[in-house]
């Protein structure tokens, strides 16, 4: 197994040249983050990714065991879980009063892009533990932070997210799980919960469960759920742990992929015995779940852009290694020998396409966390507005778009293994099993695309849509500026006035009597603003990369640009992005015309179809 699951060069581009982000040090908040401590977490968080996670990624493959309501997790993620915990990688972003490093969010993404690509199932337990944590500090109350926060960020603790019901999946509102009030302010917590990832394990003395309830007597749907802290064994006012609080946890699934991680089944109070508190308020648990929500929507898109880039990596070193088939322009030479398949005009043209979009991936993952550490920094309240409004654009893309591409980034790598690639000797078809689920959970990516239309695209008047349209404008303008770029600049911006136009054409039918056939390609306008959003993310990257070619190779002689590339280790990797730009805008964006095309026509075909006439 190659022991290289990112790209480092390129991780390091992406925070000091395109992002510059040891300029936050500058701020107290950040003021330890410099560049070159920055470049000691990461170097750290690779250590411990390839060494010590990376190895129990093909073990976790055999999955949990489940034996009378307890679950055990494979041995070897017991010593990793310390190693993990004694490093504070839990609790990177977060306060240091709660056991937090508050390290910028853009860093810690770098440091979680390693740590999900070794094991996206062992991290898992991690991911959802510390958006409980991240609720409670910023909902709970004064005593609810002392008891829970330092043991949760510090991995003492784990944490888990119940909302999904047998009968309420992505209608949350048709839950039935019930709250009923006690004398002494707590409540008696009863129903059943599913697909709850790390429900239950052995790694942990206790796990902290966020539970969505109703209320006895609170109004239907979603305007009558409550949010409630029902942890596996209650916890004492001194913080010391006290008896078992009736979660049994009833199975685990056996699934398609992330086998390592446990999806379990939970009943809550099946003896009478159940007690939560609330977090919150009474009656605005989905508010305060949302809080949540979009920290996981976020952390979804991490994961499959993690398994993503691993799968890129294992497919680049494959195709450098495997030889087979003489090079096309040898003809039919007799002498000449066998090339490496890398050599190949298909399998560059998958190796591209897989490099464009892990490419595009890696910067609007981290842009996404720049952009809150900015909100965290704002100096007024509308400043802070402002990033807030853009990381709410910014979530479905990243969640659905992402996610979607890393399904055909991971097919990709088992194409490029071939027959190898499907079988299990070789890491890629475990990757393309464990992504698959990232585009259901946490909201599917359907809902994100309902999501983009039906809220983001509209939200305050379209203003922050459109102040996000604006910064991809920026990009252009100062593209067009550079000559070397003009090959790429004439594409972006016919893309990018086709995905004003087609917003506004969209935004107008769903509020029209065509609604239906509007969000029929609600998904199709999802995809649409996701690839010009990588164009975006590519051209900045290019604007980036030339004047640093420029510099190194003498002039903006293409020729001379690529002599450099050949002889410069610098200069080949900028040559890369380049060249990788090139092959998004020119070769991957053309295609997204023809999508423009399809939504601008709002086929009702789909809406149309008879029930009966999809299979009569």
């Amino acid at each position: 197994m190659a022991q290289m699951i990112a790209d480092r060069r390129d991780v390091d581009f992406v925070l000091h040249e395109q992002l510059n982000v040891g300029e936050l040090a500058k701020n107290d908040k950040f003021q330890e983050f410099n560049k070159k401590t920055i470049g000691m977490i990461v170097s750290e968080a690779r250590n411990l990714a390839i060494k010590e996670i990376l190895p129990t990624q093909h073990l976790s493959d055999e999955g949990c065991v489940f034996d009378n309501g307890e679950v055990r997790v494979p041995e070897e993620y017991h010593r990793v879980f310390k190693l993990y915990n004694e490093g504070e990688w839990l609790g990177m972003v977060d306060d240091p009063q709660w056991g937090g490093q508050g390290m910028p969010k853009a860093v810690s993404l770098a440091a979680n892009e390693y740590f999900y690509g070794a094991n996206p199932a062992f991290m898992l337990y991690h991911g959802l533990t510390h958006g409980a944590g991240k609720m409670i500090e910023i909902i709970g109350t004064e005593k609810q932070k002392n008891l829970y926060l330092e043991k949760i960020y510090t991995g003492q603790w784990a944490g888990t997210m119940l909302l999904t019901e047998p009968n309420a999946g992505s209608d949350v509102g048709a839950l039935e799980s019930t709250a009923k009030k006690n004398p002494d302010g707590t409540y008696s917590i009863t129903g059943s919960k599913i697909f709850i990832s790390g429900g239950e394990h052995n790694m942990v003395e206790n796990i902290v469960h966020p539970v969505l309830a109703r209320i006895e007597g609170a109004p239907a749907g979603t305007k009558g759920i409550s949010l409630f802290l029902v942890p596996k064994y209650r916890v004492n006012d001194d913080g010391s742990l006290g008896e078992f609080n009736d979660v049994v946890c009833t199975g685990i699934e056996e699934k398609m992929g992330l086998h390592g991680n446990c999806t379990c089944s939970l009943t809550l109070g099946g003896k009478g015995n159940c007690v939560g508190e609330l977090i919150g308020e009474e009656n605005k648990g989905m508010r305060a779940m949302f809080l949540m929500m979009n920290e996981a929507r976020q952390l979804v898109g991490l994961q499959g852009f993690a398994v993503s880039t691993a799968a890129y990596i294992y497919a680049l070193n494959y195709a450098r290694e495997r030889i087979q088939g003489k090079h096309l322009t040898a003809g039919k030479d007799p002498n000449a020998k066998d090339v490496a398949i890398i050599e190949h005009p298909d399998v560059r043209r998958q190796l591209m396409t897989m490099k464009a979009y892990v490419d595009g991936m890696r910067s609007l993952i981290y842009y996404g966390g720049y952009v809150q550490d900015l909100e965290g920094l704002a100096a007024d309240s509308a400043e802070k507005e402002k990033y807030e409004d853009l990381t709410a654009i910014l979530t479905p893309i990243i969640k659905g778009y992402i996610t979607d591409k890393a399904l055909e980034v991971t097919s990709h790598a088992v194409q490029v293994y071939g027959g190898y690639g499907y079988i299990k000797e070789y890491p890629v078809e475990q990757l393309m099993r464990d992504c698959r689920i990232f585009m259901i959970y946490e909201g599917t990516n359907g809902i994100q695309a309902m999501d983009l239309l039906g809220r983001k695209l509209g939200m305050k008047k379209g203003k922050p849509f459109i102040d996000f349209l604006g910064l991809m404008q920026k990009t252009l303008t100062q593209a067009k500026g550079i000559p070397a770029l003009s090959h790429l600049t004439d594409n972006f911006e016919t893309a990018l006035s086709r995905l004003s136009e087609t917003a506004l054409y969209l935004a107008k039918t769903a509020m029209s009597d065509n609604i239906l056939n509007a969000f029929a390609f609600a998904h199709p306008f999802l995809d649409v603003t996701g690839d010009v959003t990588f164009a975006w993310m590519h051209l900045w990257r290019a604007t980036i990369a030339i004047e640093k070619l420029t510099k190194l190779a003498g002039g903006d002689d293409w020729t001379a640009m690529r002599a450099k590339a050949e002889k410069n280790k610098d200069a080949a990797f900028y040559y890369g992005q380049l060249k990788t730009a090139e092959f998004f805008i020119r070769a991957l964006l053309p295609v997204t015309m023809g999508k423009f095309n399809a939504i601008g026509e709002t086929n009702g075909a789909a809406v149309d179809m008879l029930d009966g006439s999809f299979a009569v």
